[in-house]
C-alpha cells in the first residue's frame, strides 16, 4: 500500500456536506470519497503516471 500523507483541508461546510452525502451513497469513507475525486479528476487530465492508472482497474 503507499504511504499516506495527511494534510489539513479548508472546505466551506456546504461543500463538505454534501461531500460526506455523496460518500455515504457510495459506502466510502468521506476520507475516501475525497481520494477518489482527485484520483479521478488527475487520471482525466492525463497527470498520473501509466502503472499507477493501470492499477486502480480503469
Amino acid at each position: 500500500m503507499a504511504n499516506k500523507k495527511p494534510f489539513a483541508l479548508r472546505i466551506d461546510e456546504r461543500t463538505m456536506k454534501e461531500v460526506e452525502k455523496w460518500a455515504a451513497e457510495e459506502f466510502r469513507s468521506t476520507n475516501g470519497q475525497l481520494e477518489y475525486i482527485i484520483y479521478e479528476a488527475l487520471r482525466k487530465a492525463k497527470r498520473l503516471p501509466n502503472n499507477k492508472a493501470s492499477s486502480k482497474g480503469e
